[in-house]
């Protein structure tokens, strides 16, 4: 007879599990590209960085997107499930306010409207299912 009150595991064999890898792998991916090749990497974002300090705001930018990115493939990989869903519902600010700032900047710009509007609708689907008592696969 079990005496402890063991987490169900979560793995591989979840839906929520693959969903959040390619965010995490994306965004370091990001990250890596804005330290990399930040004046493309800004544009790309939707903002026209002016002078070096821009350049260099957006390698900030990078570095804290490689640690989103890292930070991310921990949890996943080490299958804290409880955790993963607080951190990546938490992070559903960011696509969110990329959106919000990129009106700000450029207006109706909608290719880059949709990709950080599109991020965050996909991170809620995402968590939604990590919330979801239904949706513990076993890994």
């Amino acid at each position: 007879m079990k005496t402890e009150n063991a987490p169900a595991r979560w793995g591989w064999r979840s839906a929520s599990y693959w969903m959040i890898l390619p965010i995490a792998l994306g965004i370091l991916f990001i990250g890596l590209r804005f330290v990399l090749a930040p004046q493309i990497s800004l544009e790309d974002f939707g903002i026209r960085p002016l002078n070096d300090s821009d350049l260099t705001v957006g390698r900030i930018k990078g570095i804290r997107d490689i640690f989103s990115g890292l930070a991310l493939l921990a949890l996943i990989l080490t299958q804290m499930k409880k955790a993963t869903a607080y951190v990546f519902t938490a992070a559903i600010i960011i696509p969110f306010t990329d959106c919000l700032l990129i009106y700000l900047q450029n207006g109706v710009d909608l290719p880059r409207l949709l990709v950080h509007s599109g991020t965050a609708v996909y991170m809620v689907i995402t968590s939604f299912l990590l919330f979801s008592p239904s949706h513990n696969a076993t890994a």
